[in-house]
């Protein structure tokens, strides 16, 4: 069976900076920090790592009461901010018509591999109405590591099938150097989707197994992940 985590923000959705906001209104709230985000890169970092660089790099403690209420702020803002009208905001191209192909393809389970908190990822999916397609994730609740997240992710697999993934047939999907990267150690397969924030050359760089510019070529893209 192939297992394929899917990326989310870049990946999946675009959310028109929803989340940013969201972030950015939570740091506000709980400590007084304005444009907390203003100079901090988001693209493939977890939001547990965002938050801490920005607690560093404003000398204040990392508590994790604080860090806690944190995100029940997130929450409540990002589920405000991602009703609204962005520009920007969208399904990837080719999103919707892939995650049907891949759905009715025998022997493939469809999961996610991403740095949102598992709550804010299922929001933002949940609002362009394909939370449905994914059972199994690894999200930044589980580390703020984006490393460490495929073993857990294969464990779940483990706990659902009741046998290990092969690691060939493992799929990492994103549009990050993160992305790619985060599946090397494992031996897991990589595949880079340049409608992020990355171009194609900067992923080229980091050697994914497969480079798409989007995901519209829905029958070149399901024969990758599939074989």
């Amino acid at each position: 069976m192939n297992f394929l985590l899917f990326d989310i923000d870049g990946t999946l959705l675009l959310s028109g900076g929803a989340g940013k906001v969201a972030m950015e209104r939570s740091f506000e709230t709980v400590w007084g920090i304005r444009d907390a985000l203003r100079t901090v890169p988001l693209m493939g970092r977890t939001d547990p790592a965002i938050v801490r660089q920005v607690l560093r790099e404003a000398d204040l403690p990392q508590e994790d009461s604080q860090i806690e209420k944190f995100r029940e702020y997130y929450f409540w803002y990002l589920e405000e901010e991602i009703g609204k009208d962005r520009p920007g905001k969208a399904l990837c191209p080719g999103v919707l018509p892939l995650l049907n192909a891949l759905s009715g393809t025998p022997n493939v389970e469809l999961g996610l591999l991403t740095g949102n908190w598992r709550y804010g990822g299922l929001l933002k999916l949940r609002h362009f109405g394909i939370d449905g397609f994914f059972r199994i994730g690894a999200y930044a609740d589980d580390s703020m590591d984006r490393d460490a997240l495929v073993p857990v992710a294969m464990d779940r697999f483990r706990q659902t099938h009741g046998m290990n993934p092969a690691p060939e047939k493992v799929f990492v999907i994103g549009d990050t150097p993160f992305d790619i990267r985060c599946g090397k150690p494992h031996g897991v397969r990589t595949v880079a989707v340049a409608t992020g924030v990355h171009s194609a050359g900067e992923l080229q760089a980091e050697s994914p197994d497969w480079l798409f510019a989007d995901l519209t070529a829905t029958d070149e893209v399901v024969k990758a992940l599939t074989g």
